[in-house]
């Protein structure tokens, strides 16, 4: 796919969603692997990437600003087959903090998955101690389904999961509260 001519998934007046390419691979790794992200995801090599890049079930998308001039994160998404219509957003990481752009992302996220897509659910693990991304999540209509105990070992340490989902009918619920 040329570059110029990637497929735009969704687009706000803040950002946009991109179909990601092999072009921005490094971007991705860089993003991933930056101190202030690679402690809250377990960081994949660039061939992970690479090789779950365009499968049908599962999409990177490069999040971008409305006019296509900044890459400010990327997200993963999973369960695109999924036969309940559970969509899993596996990754959201931004690379540049504090403007938005991660509250627009969870809310684009959400009305892909509810209003273009059909899903039933959607969810997504977060670390126990990522407190900001967590609130997010709570602020946008998720809710905390369980914990995963000391499920991942990050050098002598064990970590532990927060699963949060949010359903249709919430989303839809939210909407016509907002």
């Amino acid at each position: 796919m040329d570059e110029n001519k990637a497929e735009i998934i969704k687009q706000s007046s803040i950002i946009r969603f991109r179909q990601a390419m092999d072009s921005d691979l490094d971007y991705i790794m860089e993003t991933e692997h930056a101190e202030e992200n690679a402690q809250y995801v377990i960081p994949w090599p660039k061939e992970e990437h690479a090789r779950l890049l365009n499968i049908d079930n599962t999409k990177h998308f490069i999040v971008e600003t409305a006019d296509g001039f900044k890459k400010v994160g990327f997200v993963i998404v999973s369960g695109l087959k999924n036969p309940f219509q559970e969509i899993e957003f596996m990754r959201i990481i931004m690379a540049d903090k504090g403007k938005g752009y991660g509250r627009e992302t969870v809310k684009m996220l959400q009305a892909w998955a509810f209003e273009d897509l059909g899903a039933h659910r959607a969810w997504l693990d977060v670390k126990e101690y990522n407190d900001r991304a967590r609130n997010l999540y709570k602020s946008e209509g998720f809710i905390e389904e369980g914990r995963i105990r000391d499920c991942i070992k990050t050098g002598d340490r064990y970590e532990s999961l927060i699963i949060l989902a949010i359903l249709e009918d919430e989303y839809l619920e939210k909407l016509k509260k907002a």
